[in-house]
C-alpha cells in the first residue's frame, strides 16, 4: 500500500472534530478510493485542554497553526480556524509557500486573498482546495471547475445562507414576524448572537464572489456585489408572494450580461414552481445556467460540521488520488479583473408594496409616475385588509391602504426614480418595499 496522506488538522470547533471522526469511519472506504489511507498526525487550536468528543491524546499537539503549517512530517493542511486574516491566513500562507497542500473550509479568507492565494499554490506547484467553503456539503465548487469544465456559464444563483432561508421558511410557514423568527433560529443555533453578518447578506457575498470567479474566469471582488438582507421582509410581502404565484428567498445572484459581470445579493421572488423555491429550513441550493445545457439544481445542506467535513474530506482524498487543478479553475495569472455590471442597469421584474393615501387622485398619481419611467404593470392589487384602514394612525391624515404593484421587466434606475417622484407626490406612507423576481 502506498504511503498514507499526512494531515495537520488547524482548528478543532464542530467541523475539525467531524473531519476525525468521518476520517475514522470511512478509513477504508478511502484507501479503496484513494489507492492510500488518509492520517491526521498532528493537530492545532487555541487551547490544548478544552474537552473534545475525540481523544486529542492520539496526536500529535502543536500549538503555533504556522508551526503546524510548516512541520516536515505533514502533506496537507486543513484550515478551519476561520477568518480572513491572522492565524488562519498565515497557516495558509506558509503551507502553501512551504509546499504543502492546502484544503480550507474559509470563505472569508478566499473572498479577501483568494487569487493570491491560488497564485502562491500553483507557483509552489500544490493544491489549494476549497469545497467546504461555499455551500456545505454541496459539490458546487468541483462541478464549476471540473465537472462542467467545457460549459460556458451564463449565470449562476442560489440560496447559499441556511440562517435566512430559516427564517424566512419560517415566516411563510408559520406566519411569523422576522424578529420572532430571528429569535427562534438563535435560540436553535442556527444564527448567531449578532446576526447581522447572516441577515444583512455578507455571509452570501463571500460564498458569490467564489462562485462567481469560478463560473467567469474574474478576480474575487466582494466590493463588486450588491447586497441587500432580509430584515425588511414583512409577512405581508410573503403573503402576497403566495398569491401571486411566488416565494421570497434571499439569493445571490452572478449574470454574465453585455455591460459585465453582474453580482447581486438580495431578497428575491422566484416562481413558486421553480425547483429552488421548493428548498426550505436550512437547506441551500445553487442553480447553474450554461450555453446548451438545461439549467442544474444542485441542493443539500449548507452548513453543519458533519456536511461542511464531508467536503473537506472529499478535497483531501483528490489530494491523496494526486489530482491537482488550478484552484479557481484556471491560471490564477488568466483572472480576469471583473468589469462590473451597474446595478442601476439591471432588468427584470418587480414586486412593490406601497402604503397609499386613502384619497381621490392617488392612483392617477402613482399610475403617472411609473408611466413617466415607462414601467408597465403586469398586475396590481388594493387591499383592504382587516386593520388597514379606518383606524387613526399616528401622522396620518387619511387612511392608509396597501397596493402591490408586479412590474412586466424594466430598470432598476427606472424603479427608483418613479418611487422617488411618488414620495415627493406625498400619496404614500413611509418607504414603498421593493422586491426584485427572478425568473427561474
Amino acid at each position: 500500500m502506498a504511503q498514507p496522506l499526512k494531515v495537520g488538522l488547524a482548528g478543532l470547533g464542530t467541523v475539525g472534530s467531524a473531519v476525525i471522526h468521518l476520517l475514522e469511519r470511512g478509513r477504508d472506504k478511502l484507501v479503496a478510493r484513494c489507492g492510500r489511507p488518509i492520517e491526521v498526525v498532528a493537530i492545532s487550536a487555541r487551547s490544548r485542554h478544552k474537552k473534545r468528543d475525540f481523544d486529542a491524546g492520539k496526536f500529535r499537539w502543536v500549538a503555533d497553526p504556522s508551526a503546524l503549517a510548516r512541520d516536515p512530517a505533514i502533506d496537507a493542511l486543513v484550515e478551519v480556524i476561520g477568518g480572513a486574516a491572522g492565524p488562519a491566513k498565515l497557516a495558509v500562507e506558509t503551507a502553501l509557500a512551504a509546499g504543502k497542500a492546502v484544503v480550507t473550509a474559509n470563505k472569508a479568507l478566499l473572498a479577501a486573498h483568494g487569487q493570491r492565494l491560488a497564485a502562491v499554490a500553483e507557483r509552489h506547484g500544490v493544491a489549494l482546495n476549497f469545497e467546504a467553503s461555499v455551500a456545505g456539503g454541496i459539490p458546487i465548487v468541483k462541478t464549476l471547475r471540473e465537472g462542467l469544465n467545457g460549459a460556458t456559464f451564463t449565470r449562476i444563483y442560489g440560496i447559499l445562507n441556511g440562517t435566512c432561508n430559516y427564517i424566512l421558511t419560517r415566516m411563510e410557514q408559520e406566519r411569523l414576524s422576522f424578529a420572532d423568527c430571528l429569535k427562534e433560529a438563535q435560540r436553535l443555533g442556527y444564527a448567531e448572537a449578532d446576526p447581522s453578518f447572516d441577515i444583512e447578506g455578507h455571509d452570501t457575498a463571500q460564498k458569490l464572489a467564489i462562485l462567481a470567479s469560478l463560473a467567469f474566469g474574474t478576480k474575487i471582488d466582494p466590493r463588486a456585489i450588491y447586497s441587500e438582507g432580509i430584515a425588511s421582509i414583512a409577512p405581508a410581502d410573503l403573503n402576497a408572494a403566495a398569491e401571486l404565484g411566488y416565494r421570497v428567498k434571499l439569493l445571490g445572484v452572478a449574470v454574465k450580461t453585455a455591460e459585465g459581470i453582474e453580482q447581486r445579493v438580495h431578497p428575491t421572488m422566484v416562481p413558486k414552481d421553480s425547483a429552488i423555491a421548493q428548498v426550505m429550513g436550512v437547506t441551500n441550493a445553487v442553480t447553474i445556467d450554461a450555453d446548451g445545457i438545461a439549467p442544474i439544481t444542485l441542493v443539500g445542506p449548507g452548513a453543519g460540521g458533519e456536511a461542511t467535513a464531508s467536503a473537506i474530506i472529499a478535497d483531501l482524498a483528490d489530494i491523496a488520488r494526486g489530482v491537482r487543478t488550478p484552484p479557481f479553475g484556471r491560471p490564477a495569472a488568466r483572472m480576469t479583473a471583473v468589469r462590473k455590471a451597474p446595478m442601476q442597469h439591471h432588468e427584470g421584474g418587480y414586486y412593490i408594496r406601497l402604503l397609499a393615501r386613502d384619497r381621490p387622485g392617488t392612483a392617477a398619481t402613482i399610475a403617472r409616475r411609473l408611466a413617466q419611467q415607462k414601467i408597465s404593470l403586469e398586475s396590481i392589487v388594493q387591499r383592504h385588509e382587516a386593520g388597514s384602514r379606518g383606524a387613526a394612525q399616528p401622522g396620518r391624515s387619511e387612511e392608509a391602504v396597501p397596493v402591490i404593484l408586479i412590474t412586466y421587466a424594466t430598470s432598476e434606475d427606472a424603479v427608483h426614480k418613479a418611487l422617488a417622484a411618488v414620495r415627493r407626490d406625498r400619496v404614500v406612507y413611509g418607504r414603498p418595499q421593493v422586491i426584485r423576481i427572478e425568473r427561474a
